[in-house]
C-alpha cells in the first residue's frame, strides 16, 4: 500500500475520523476534578457517567456493523463523526449532572458507530490487514497525545465546558473531510433487513468459536484496564503522586504518545510473529508499568512506568486482527461489531469500578488492581501460545 494512493487516503480519513471520535471522549478526563466540583458529585458519580459513555460506545458496535452491511460503511462513519460533534456540544452545555450523564451516554453511542465499520472498510480496501488496523487504531493514542494537554490547559484558562467543547471543534471538520475523500462503497447485504439477522443461535455460535472466545476474554481484561486508565490516569497522578494539572496532562499525553508509536509496530509484528506473541510482549511490559505507577517515588520512575503502561495499552493492535483472521468476508462488519460489543460492554465497567475502589481504598490499591488484571491476562496469553504450538505440532506429526 502506498500512502499517497486511494488506499492510503481511505486509511488516513478513517484514522482522522477515529481520532475525532476518541478526542471527544478523552477531552473529558483531564477536567474530571473540575466537573466533579461543578456538579458537587464524587469520583464514583463521574465514573458512572464515563462507564455509561463507554458502555454505549460498546453497545453500538454490533448494530453499527448490521447497519453498515445494509447501507454501506461510508454513511455510517459520517453519522458517527457528525453525531460526535453534536453530542460533544450537548455535554459541554449540560446545566446539571443528570444532563451531563445523558450527554456522555449519547456521545459514547454515536462515537461507537465508527470503529467496527471502519475496520471492515479497511479490511475490504487494504490487503495488509494487521498494518492497516494498527495504523487506524493509532488514531486513539494520537488523540491522547494532543487532546488531554490541550483540554487541561483550556480548562485552567477558561472553564471545563470549553475543554469538553474541543471534541465538537475537532469532529465537525473531520466529518467533512471524510465525506470528500472516501468514495461510496457497495453494501455487503443491501437487500437484507439488519433486524432479520438478530438470531440468537448464530450469534452465540460466532462468539463461541474457540479462537474468538479466548481472544474476546483477553480483550475484556484489556478493555477494562484501558477504560480505567483513560478515565482516571490524570486524577491518579494529581491525587496520588502529587503532580499538578499541567504535569499530569503532560504524562497523560506521553502515555498516548507511546500508544501512537507502538500500535502500528505491534500490528505489523503480529502479522510476522503471530497475534498472541505480539500481545504477550506488550502486556508483560504493562505489568511492570502499572506496578511502577503505584510504587514509583520519583519523576523518572513514574515517567518510565507511564510509558510502559502506554505500550501495554496498544494490545488491541495485536489482538483485534485475530478476530478478523477467524471471520468470513460477509461476517466482518456485523461479526466484528458483535465481538466488540460483547467484550467492550464488560470492559467498560473499568471506569465505575476503579472510581469506586479509589473512593473506598484509595488510588494506590485501585491502580495496583489493574496491574493484577494484566498479570492474569499475561498468564492466559502464555497458555494460548503454548496450546497453539502444541496443536501445530500435532498437525505436523505423522
Amino acid at each position: 500500500m502506498k500512502l499517497w494512493s486511494y488506499q492510503g487516503a481511505v486509511l488516513g480519513a478513517c484514522t482522522l475520523a477515529f481520532f475525532a471520535t476518541m478526542a471527544a471522549r478523552l477531552a473529558i478526563s483531564p477536567v474530571v476534578p473540575a466537573i466533579g466540583d461543578a456538579f458537587g458529585v464524587s469520583n464514583s458519580a463521574i465514573g458512572l457517567a464515563l462507564t455509561g459513555m463507554w458502555m454505549a460506545y460498546a453497545a453500538s458496535q454490533f448494530p453499527s456493523g448490521l447497519l453498515a452491511d445494509r447501507y454501506g460503511e461510508r454513511r455510517i462513519i459520517l453519522v458517527a463523526v457528525g453525531g460526535t460533534a453534536l453530542a460533544s456540544a450537548l455535554v459541554a452545555m449540560a446545566p446539571t449532572y443528570p444532563v451531563f450523564l445523558v450527554g456522555a451516554v449519547v456521545l459514547g453511542g454515536v462515537a461507537g458507530l465508527h470503529f467496527s465499520v471502519a475496520t471492515s472498510l479497511l479490511t475490504r480496501t487494504i490487503p495488509n490487514t494487521g498494518s492497516a488496523i494498527g495504523l487506524h487504531t493509532a488514531g486513539a493514542p494520537v488523540a491522547g497525545v494532543l487532546v488531554p494537554l490541550a483540554a487541561g490547559s483550556i480548562g485552567v484558562w477558561l472553564d471545563w465546558r470549553w475543554a469538553v467543547a474541543l471534541g465538537a471543534v475537532i469532529a465537525l471538520p473531520s466529518a467533512l473531510l471524510f465525506g470528500m475523500v472516501v468514495r461510496p462503497i457497495a453494501p455487503v447485504r443491501p437487500d437484507e433487513s439488519p433486524w432479520s439477522r438478530l438470531r440468537l443461535g448464530p450469534l452465540l455460535e460466532l462468539l463461541g468459536r474457540p479462537p474468538i472466545a479466548l481472544t474476546a476474554g483477553l480483550s475484556v481484561v484489556g478493555a477494562f484496564v484501558w477504560q480505567a486508565t483513560a478515565s482516571f490516569l490524570p486524577a491518579f497522578l494529581i491525587e496520588y503522586q502529587g503532580y499538578g494539572e499541567a504535569g499530569a496532562g503532560a504524562l497523560f499525553s506521553a502515555y498516548f504518545v507511546v500508544q501512537g508509536l507502538t500500535q502500528p509496530l505491534l500490528g505489523t509484528l503480529s502479522d510476522r510473529v503471530g497475534r498472541y506473541p505480539a500481545a504477550t510482549a506488550a502486556v508483560g511490559i504493562g505489568v511492570v508499568g502499572y506496578t511502577g505507577l503505584v510504587a514509583g517515588g520519583g519523576p523518572w520512575i513514574v515517567g518510565g512506568a507511564t510509558l510502559c503502561a502506554g505500550l501495554a495499552m496498544g494490545w488491541g493492535a495485536a489482538l483485534l486482527p485475530k478476530f478478523m483472521d477467524h471471520l468470513g468476508e460477509e461476517e466482518r462488519s456485523a461479526g466484528f461489531g458483535l465481538i466488540r460489543t460483547a467484550y467492550m460492554v464488560l470492559g467498560a465497567s473499568g471506569s465505575v469500578v476503579t472510581g469506586a475502589v479509589a473512593d473506598l481504598l484509595g488510588w494506590g490499591p485501585a491502580f495496583l488492581a489493574l496491574a493484577g488484571l494484566l498479570g492474569g491476562m499475561l498468564l492466559v496469553l502464555l497458555y494460548g501460545m503454548r496450546r497453539a504450538r502444541t496443536d501445530a505440532a500435532q498437525r505436523v506429526a505423522p
